[in-house]
């Protein structure tokens, strides 16, 4: 089945209120709707569940509950909307972050979704993404507020999808969109990926905003590949920052800072 030809559902696999632990938006509240499907198998994932459909969702009862109820898939689009809506309570959150799996391998319904939750929450959407789906990211370009886009260096995840990337960041640019880039990093990562990176980001705008992640180390039972990814030295992030700071205007170091408070 093609994902992206489906219009009239979703295949999710939850939906829950909780603290933002990534990136620009760190430490904001946000809904997070988590789509099912990814085409990618980076050696780090931490939501290897998201790589498939599961038969079944499920969506918090009361926002920050961590009650849940289980409901089958795949979900229509009316529902969706009242799910958010329940979790939407007034001045709690600060934006409903699109997450996955990839979540634009469901771009055809989010044409129809995101005007529609946008009306009812009036809240600003951002978009959790891989960066290597750009003419996906075209069709729902309207209807996002901002953008984080996973660069994925090849000696870290696995995955290479440098001419995607630079494509991706490219519409977002053009487009003025609050875009900011995140790269993984860990005790494997080669500076000659991280150099073309950083080469790639200032070819298209040096002021865009680079958060290197340190890896978090997967617990036993949970890793999915045969690559074990372990977390960066201390003096190798400093090198590694100190660097591309030479090449970029804004770099920035920071953990995820979610798994430190116990968010999902």
């Amino acid at each position: 089945m093609n994902i992206e030809t489906i219009k009239s559902t979703a295949r999710l696999i939850e939906i829950f209120s909780a603290i933002q632990g990534e990136g620009l938006n760190v430490g904001t509240r946000q809904i997070f709707i988590r789509f099912a499907f990814c085409d990618l198998r980076c050696h780090y994932c931490d939501s290897a569940h998201t790589w498939n459909a599961p038969d079944t969702c499920r969506i918090e009862k009361l926002p920050g509950s961590r009650e849940f109820e289980i409901h089958p898939n795949p979900v229509s689009l009316p529902i969706l909307i009242e799910w958010v809506k329940r979790q939407n309570i007034p001045r709690l959150h600060d934006s409903i972050s699109l997450t996955g799996g990839e979540p634009l391998l469901h771009s055809n319904f989010l044409i129809d979704f995101l005007p529609k939750v946008r009306s009812v929450t009036s809240l600003p959407i951002y978009l959790e993404t891989g960066g290597h789906r750009p003419e996906q990211l075209s069709k729902i370009l309207p209807y996002l507020d901002s953008v984080g886009m996973d660069l994925k260096l090849p000696s870290t995840s696995g995955e290479s999808h440098w001419q995607a990337h630079k494509q991706f960041l490219k519409i977002c640019n053009r487009a003025q969109l609050e875009v900011f880039v995140k790269i993984v990093i860990s005790q494997q990562t080669s500076w000659s990926d991280l150099e073309q990176a950083a080469l790639l980001i200032k070819d298209i705008n040096p002021k865009i905003l680079v958060f290197l992640q340190p890896v978090t180390p997967l617990e036993p039972g949970k890793v999915f590949t045969s690559e074990q990814v372990f977390a960066p030295f201390p003096e190798q992030v400093l090198s590694w920052q100190a660097s591309l700071k030479q090449l970029l205007d804004r770099v920035r170091v920071v953990p995820q800072t979610h798994k430190f408070i116990d968010q999902l």
